[in-house]
């Protein structure tokens, strides 16, 4: 049975609130407030990311699909056309924000490529419970503030991208249950934790990952998943 997703439009609500707020709060907060918030928030992301790696259950799957989806990134050039486009909608929208589109791809991988995302489209798709995405949406309610204080608007506009993906799995979820198999949200959990990692390590300035070129990473393991048992 086909549910519309309510829980979706519910977390992008909240996620549209959070962030609001949060660009408010960056505009009123001193550069010294805003730096020790950068920090903080680069240190927790490095925490949840290694978190979300520790449930994989199979890592010769999430290295493999890290390193190709990597690779193909680079081929499509995605981290450069994600860029391309952030620029040309903050251009649209009339916006001076230099972070914009590192805002939007950050707050878009935090909020949807965890486990919460995966089990509550399962759920609200399956059996339209929304429980878990009711949960999600507090939580990235409050974590969009603290996003939007470092990053700026973009992550307001990360709900286009949040959208699209969590409200796609949770209608694929109602045709496609037998899909999404614990190994498989074990091996998407991780593969996301090092995505999440590359945030952390950016957020510190002790790298600079091209996390938008890794995103590909997370079909190709959904697929490596599938095959390998």
């Amino acid at each position: 049975m086909m549910h519309l997703p309510i829980g979706t439009l519910v977390n992008a609500g909240a996620v549209i609130l959070g962030g609001s707020t949060g660009v408010l709060l960056r505009h009123a907060l001193p550069e010294r407030y805003r730096g020790i918030l950068f920090q903080g928030l680069g240190l927790c992301t490095l925490a949840l990311g290694t978190l979300m790696i520790v449930k994989m259950t199979n890592p010769i799957v999430v290295i493999a699909s890290v390193l190709v989806g990597g690779l193909s990134g680079e081929l499509l050039r995605l981290e450069e056309k994600l860029e391309n486009g952030g620029n040309a909608l903050k251009k649209m929208l009339h916006l001076g924000d230099e972070r914009f589109t590192e805002g939007l791809v950050t707050a878009f991988l935090v909020f949807c490529v965890g486990s919460m995302t995966i089990l509550g489209a399962i759920d609200e798709g399956i059996r339209g419970d929304r429980t878990l995405y009711f949960t999600k949406s507090i939580l990235d309610g409050f974590c969009s503030i603290a996003l939007a204080a470092t990053w700026g608007a973009g992550v307001i506009f990360s709900v286009i991208p949040l959208l699209v993906y969590q409200g796609g799995l949770t209608l694929l979820a109602a045709q496609a249950a037998p899909f999404f198999t614990p190994a498989m949200t074990a091996q998407l959990t991780a593969t996301g934790g090092v995505l999440v990692l590359g945030i952390g390590l950016n957020l510190l300035g002790i790298a600079k990952i091209r996390t938008s070129s890794l995103l590909p990473s997370l079909v190709i393991v959904a697929l490596f998943s599938f095959v390998v048992k």
